[in-house]
């Protein structure tokens, strides 16, 4: 006889409905694919995450992209505005394919430049340039697109140097992109694995870890950024610069992650699995390691695509004030600090324009990521595989 107490509404629905017991007997979906189907609920965060896949995309293929190398200057073309693609060939008839017309200065001394449609020239793909290290290792002079000398086209305008401003900006994210990946790669694990001693351990081991890390976090995050700054050297090559400010920015980022972390250890090692591994002889930083960080790593997703950012804006900060990345060597930091003045801005805003809207988009793209990520590994919304 069935007891009602033991009966349920899914075991009534299958002894009515036989296909319900096709249902219940499928197997349970794997948290990758129900994190997927949560994901992708969100347009927001797949758009953002499309468009951090094109940016870093475009800083792998950068020298293949650019048009010029971005430390070759056109002494003719200081502060170029920014040239349009033309359909109309050198007799002034429709042209299917793009033209760019070639330019000549008609005022030196507010650096205005005139088009003259006659000499238009075909905008071409994989033209031969400037020679080239493919991540830096595979030589080639291929462009994804150009014009043939002596004219020079410049999408994204020039610099005061007359350097081109697209090709700078691509080359830059290579820098301020990468930044953010490596420090975050570096001060995230030093946070996972303090905070984890600190919470597993206590005693007067979690006491020093933790006193050291309210130090750190009491000290105003740009004045901390500029003093450790400091111990380099002014001089230093560009890429020993970029592994400075990589050293800088996760001395300053682990802080806040290691108090999180230390929390959720003191609740997570009280957990039973955690006394069966003890009991079992394992070793403290084996718990750890293999049964305990493991259970944070959802949150530490969501908290390293939300704190990437910042370590970009670190970077661009340091290279605005001169601390960071030098000339030549493009960033999108030292790209700002270009555009300072009054009358950069005002006569020539493209110098703004272009690395500040990159920087934006991609703060912006990151935070949509985040917010994607965090609502699909939260486990009320992931419950059972289904929405609550």
């Amino acid at each position: 006889m069935t007891d009602p107490r033991t009966s349920t509404p899914a075991a009534a629905s299958a002894a009515a409905d036989p296909s319900a017991l096709e249902i219940l007997a499928k197997p349970p979906e794997s948290p990758a694919r129900i994190f997927w189907q949560q994901f992708r609920k969100s347009p927001v965060a797949v758009t953002g995450g499309a468009i951090l896949l094109a940016l870093y995309g475009l800083a792998l293929f950068a020298p293949f992209v650019s048009p010029y190398s971005p430390e070759e200057m056109d002494r003719n073309r200081f502060y170029h505005a920014p040239q349009a693609l033309h359909f109309r060939d050198a007799s002034g008839r429709f042209s299917a394919w793009p033209h760019a017309f070639p330019t000549r200065i008609a005022d030196p001394r507010a650096f205005r430049y005139e088009e003259d449609p006659a000499g238009a020239t075909p905008l071409r793909l994989f033209v031969k340039g400037a020679r080239y290290h493919w991540l830096g290792v595979i030589p080639m002079d291929r462009h994804l697109f150009g014009v043939d000398a002596p004219v020079r086209f410049y999408p994204f305008g020039t610099d005061p140097n007359g350097r081109d401003v697209l090709s700078r900006l691509l080359y830059g994210a290579q820098i301020s992109l990468t930044v953010g990946l490596i420090g975050i790669a570096i001060s995230f694990t030093l946070g996972l694995l303090l905070g984890g001693i600190s919470g597993y351990f206590g005693g007067w081991v979690d006491s020093i870890i933790m006193r050291f890390t309210e130090l750190l976090l009491s000290i105003p995050g740009l004045y901390l950024l500029i003093a450790l700054r400091a111990i380099f050297p002014v001089d230093l090559p560009s890429q020993q610069v970029y592994l400075g400010i990589v050293v800088i920015l996760a001395l300053i980022g682990w802080a806040g992650l290691a108090r999180i972390i230390r929390g959720m250890v003191l609740s997570i090692r009280r957990a039973e699995y955690v006394a069966a591994a003890e009991a079992l002889g394992m070793s403290r930083l084996r718990i750890i390691a293999r049964h305990i960080l493991p259970n944070t790593m959802s949150f530490v997703i969501v908290a390293a695509t939300i704190s990437i950012p910042g370590y970009i804006l670190g970077e661009v900060v340091l290279s605005f004030l001169g601390l960071g990345v030098q000339e030549p060597a493009a960033s999108w930091g030292n790209m700002l600090a270009q555009a300072r003045s009054l009358r950069v801005l005002t006569s020539f805003p493209w110098m703004l324009l272009f690395p500040g809207s990159a920087i934006f988009v991609t703060v912006l793209a990151f935070n949509f990521l985040g917010d994607g990520l965090r609502d699909a590994l939260d486990p009320r919304r992931v419950l059972g595989g289904k929405t609550t």
